[in-house]
């Protein structure tokens, strides 16, 4: 009675044993299929549940794994290349547009003004001769034409604004009188 019980026992296990096991499917020279849990090179898994040697295909799958990985990785860095040299170009078009405006401010200044100085260390002005004001108003002039490209037109004969007054804060008076 023992016997037939440990017989279909082990016939149970290697039946387990063998529906766990790869199968592979290969054809021969006569075209003929053969299937075997045993690898043959050239074979194809066709049913598995762990790691099996790598075939021809997932070697070719490996290799253009890796070149689709470089090929993006190339792409990534002229990506990002060029996305800092636009950067670049942008920072550099607002620093011109800043010393443009900059250069441009200072020379309507010194050709509206009627008198031109220069301020010292201590914040004291010392007005300029005629001739040092226009020397000082060409120098002006050549750096606004190299910031901007060129320079503001100046019609001596326009009317010169008069400077407009600054106006006083509101001040509430019940809040500016505290008991």
């Amino acid at each position: 009675m023992l016997r037939p019980v440990v017989l279909a026992a082990l016939t149970f296990t290697c039946a387990l044993a063998c529906a766990r096991a790869d199968v592979y499917r290969w054809v021969d020279e006569q075209g003929e299929p053969h299937y075997s849990d045993q690898w043959v090179p050239g074979s194809v898994v066709i049913k598995t549940v762990r790691a099996h040697p790598a075939s021809s295909d997932a070697g070719a799958r490996t290799v253009q794994q890796k070149t689709l990985t470089a090929a993006n990785t190339r792409i990534s860095e002229q990506l990002s290349e060029q996305e800092n040299a636009r950067a670049v170009q942008e920072d550099l078009a607002k620093s011109r547009e800043t010393r443009c405006k900059s250069a441009k401010d200072q020379y309507l200044r010194a050709i509206t003004s009627r008198r031109v100085y220069k301020q010292d260390k201590d914040g004291e002005r010392t007005y300029m001769s005629d001739e040092e004001a226009d020397a000082w108003r060409e120098q002006l002039r050549k750096a606004t034409q190299d910031a901007c490209g060129s320079v503001p037109q100046f019609d001596p004969n326009a009317p010169i604004p008069e400077p407009q007054p600054i106006p006083e804060p509101k001040v509430n008076p019940a809040a500016a009188t505290t008991p």
